[in-house]
């Protein structure tokens, strides 16, 4: 008797976990669909997401091992990085968000790729001198404190690292502005730039690159 219900409780519970299962892949699929239309809604202004990435990603370029992404958000950096093979950490302090990139790394299977963690970017787990490139994109202008962010970073990241950040342009601002003003939203914007961040790295004696698209500023910066 007792085995007979140690199968039951087995089946059950193999036929619950199929439910989850089935459930989950459903909001994979979902969430795709979503990001698809939502790409469509940009497209239509003349923003192409994908294309800004591989922008970023190209300037980056090349992206030494260790890699750190500072402020995961939906994912969108970490699928196209995670697409181009490679490996690396993720942190996002935002559990939805977290969520979303989750979803959207198991579309493309690519789960495998990214260590993602929940963590506050003022206080970050890792060691000092743990990685060689750090990105944070499209990023900054959500920060409270800006500059506690950057001191972790400079901690974390290696002698020879490379740190790449990216914002909006102000006609990207003007854009994300638009799109949430459809949607009855409001897209924060803190007081510190990226200007005000290539400023005070120069003033520390790093060396700073800075290239632009229509939608998207980045600057570079090297530790050596």
């Amino acid at each position: 008797m007792l085995n007979v219900r140690n199968a039951e409780r087995k089946w059950y519970g193999d036929k619950m976990l199929n439910v989850i299962r089935e459930k989950f892949a459903d909001e994979v699929i979902n969430n795709y669909k979503e990001y698809c239309a939502r790409q469509e809604l940009y497209l239509k202004f003349g923003y192409d997401s994908e294309k800004e990435r591989q922008f970023i990603i190209e300037n980056a370029i090349p992206i030494d091992e260790e890699i750190l992404e500072i402020g995961t958000g939906k994912g969108y950096l970490a699928v196209e990085l995670a697409r181009k093979g490679y490996y690396f950490s993720s942190i996002d302090i935002d559990d939805e968000c977290l969520h979303i990139a989750r979803l959207n790394l198991k579309y493309f299977s690519f789960e495998s790729n990214v260590k993602i963690t929940k963590q506050n970017a003022e206080q970050l787990s890792f060691k000092d001198n743990s990685f060689n490139t750090v990105f944070m994109i499209n990023t900054l202008h959500h920060l409270k404190h800006p500059y506690k962010v950057l001191s972790e970073i400079i901690r974390v990241i290696s002698i020879q690292g490379k740190l790449v950040i990216g914002d909006f342009s102000e006609e990207g601002f003007e854009f994300m502005d638009k799109i949430h003003s459809m949607e009855g939203k409001t897209h924060e914007r803190g007081k510190v730039s990226l200007k005000d961040i290539e400023r005070y790295l120069l003033n520390k004696g790093f060396l700073v690159e800075n290239f632009s698209s229509k939608f998207q500023n980045i600057i570079i910066i090297k530790f050596w």
